[in-house]
């Protein structure tokens, strides 16, 4: 049997990088899988098609859970889709670098909105389902950036970190439900975003990981299938670094 199989998941930002890979791995095990995208329109439609062949049920909503209200009708679009929800991955996020000094309110209000408040506004809906089903999993997405800070991303170091205290404070309130709060710290991930920088500069960052290697999507998502299925019935409120031993 397979480890999500029948399992309703709701996976945010899934159009591409990480999501995409977790949408994929929970679609082989098994899961019916619901997933957001916002700007890359096409790249989610493709997604919707392609997780199709896998053989569960899966819909792609084009949705902006910074938005309260949207997260809101997100989670009831599911619920009338899908009949109910099991397991949400807050994967959303974005990244405006630049020092302290130099950056604009805008680009801290914009990444502590879309990276912190959309965990926070989706969270808040689906728990609703959850506690009256008295099960579910959340799994939020943070970063090593958000243990161990980084110059040039106060933001995003701040919006990740606050991923972590809120996931820990979320698994106290819900743990008498059977509902588990964890969170996916990942360091240097080949995504997307990593293919147009200087390969010069990704070899030196490589060099100081201990394995020596930047990690791949599918690190991220493997430890994200361990979460969500019962093989974790027991695991909740904790950090898990998937970062070659960054930490």
């Amino acid at each position: 049997m397979k480890l999500l199989e029948g399992k309703i998941a709701l996976i945010t930002g899934a159009s591409k990088g990480i999501g995409r890979k977790i949408a994929e791995k929970f679609a082989e095990q098994g899961a019916n899988v619901a997933f957001t995208y916002l700007s890359s329109v096409e790249k989610g439609q493709a997604l919707e098609q392609e997780l199709q062949a896998a053989g569960t049920k899966v819909k792609g909503y084009r949705s902006d859970a910074s938005k309260f209200e949207e997260a809101d009708k997100l989670i009831n679009d599911i619920v009338a889709d899908f009949g109910t929800i099991d397991i949400v991955v807050n994967n959303a996020g974005i990244t405006k670098d630049g020092l302290l000094m130099r950056m604009t309110e805008q680009q801290w209000d914009d990444v502590l909105e879309v990276n912190l408040k959309s965990i926070f506004n989706v969270t808040k809906a689906a728990s609703r389902v959850m506690m009256k089903n008295r099960k579910g999993v959340f799994i939020n997405m943070s970063s090593v950036v958000g243990v161990q800070g980084n110059a040039g991303q106060a933001n995003y170091a701040a919006s990740k970190a606050g991923i972590i205290g809120f996931s820990k404070s979320v698994a106290k309130e819900l743990g008498s439900r059977n509902i588990r709060t964890n969170v996916v710290a990942p360091g240097f991930i080949k995504t997307e975003m990593t293919e147009v920088l200087d390969p010069k500069v990704v070899e030196g960052w490589e060099q100081n990981i201990p394995m020596k290697r930047a990690g791949e999507t599918e690190d991220v998502a493997n430890v994200c299938v361990f979460l969500a299925s019962d093989l974790s019935a027991y695991v909740t409120g904790q950090v898990i670094a998937v970062d070659g031993g960054m930490l």
